[in-house]
């Protein structure tokens, strides 16, 4: 099924994904970044929450590391949750790793309230995935699938790849809300070349974006230096499980700051 808020022929939908079913207040979307992407979700995140934004209760799109923070705020899961689940080595490309890692936190459970970007590997078109119809666990691992570091992963008879091989986020398919809030892990110059190109290719989608939603908003969270530094110069430093647990604490202040400036009850600058 084609969407019809994307080019023609650019994704395709698994599902009816609550995220285009119908106009809604507020979607999250959140990016990918290994596992410091899911510290900097979920920490991002829970700040915004304790500032009153129920990020908990919105539709929610996960590229991704995102994926796996959209799927634990869905089932009530905190960062804490993940503390005692040890990330795979990269490279890894034992089939299954991923989809056994995930069902040790989201069992077999769906949920209509998140969708996920995937890149299926035999057309190479990207597909958001109804968290509804399929198992989120199922769902994280397809999403996740970075070539070369951890296995494509199956769903309905087709090999998904990480979403970020498109987008690092797939803004463009959060588009039936009054408010998008993305929270996006490797945004940014202060993440070096990484973050210069990704942050580079996301203004460019928000900026389309705002074209074709012009009576909505859009806010884009993205690592400050602080945060920044914790996540290191070298990529496979993202997939450092002691590293990104620093990431959380500094992310959650950053998501209460943010989260005072979009509710209007915080002067601060959001950092």
């Amino acid at each position: 099924m084609a969407h019809r808020h994307s080019g023609e022929g650019t994704v395709d939908l698994d599902g009816r994904p609550e995220l285009v079913s119908r106009r809604h207040p507020l979607a999250m979307v959140y990016g990918g970044g290994g596992v410091f992407g899911i510290a900097y979700t979920a920490g991002v995140a829970a700040g915004l929450a304790d500032s009153g934004i129920d990020v908990a209760s919105a539709p929610s799109l996960g590229t991704s590391a995102g994926s796996w923070t959209a799927s634990a705020l869905a089932l009530g899961l905190t960062y804490d949750d993940f503390l005692d689940v040890r990330p795979p080595a990269v490279p890894n490309l034992r089939a299954g790793i991923l989809v056994e890692i995930a069902r040790e936190l989201f069992g077999d459970a769906t949920h209509h309230l998140v969708s996920v970007s995937a890149v299926c590997l035999r057309t190479r078109r990207r597909h958001i995935l109804d968290g509804g119809v399929y198992p989120l666990a199922d769902l994280v691992a397809a999403s996740s699938a970075i070539p070369g570091l951890l296995p494509p992963h199956r769903i309905d008879g087709r090999l998904y790849v990480d979403g970020g091989m498109w987008s690092a986020t797939s803004l463009d398919a959060a588009s039936e809300a009054d408010r998008v809030i993305v929270v996006a892990p490797l945004a940014g110059a202060v993440l070096g070349p990484m973050g210069r190109t990704a942050g580079f290719l996301l203004e460019r989608e928000l900026s389309r974006w705002r074209e074709r939603h012009p009576d909505a908003d859009v806010h884009m969270i993205r690592p400050n230096r602080e945060i920044a530094r914790l996540a290191g110069k070298n990529p496979l430093g993202l997939f450092d499980g002691d590293r990104a647990k620093g990431v959380y604490g500094p992310a959650f202040e950053q998501g209460l700051r943010w989260g005072g400036r979009i509710t209007g009850s915080d002067t601060v600058p959001a950092a």
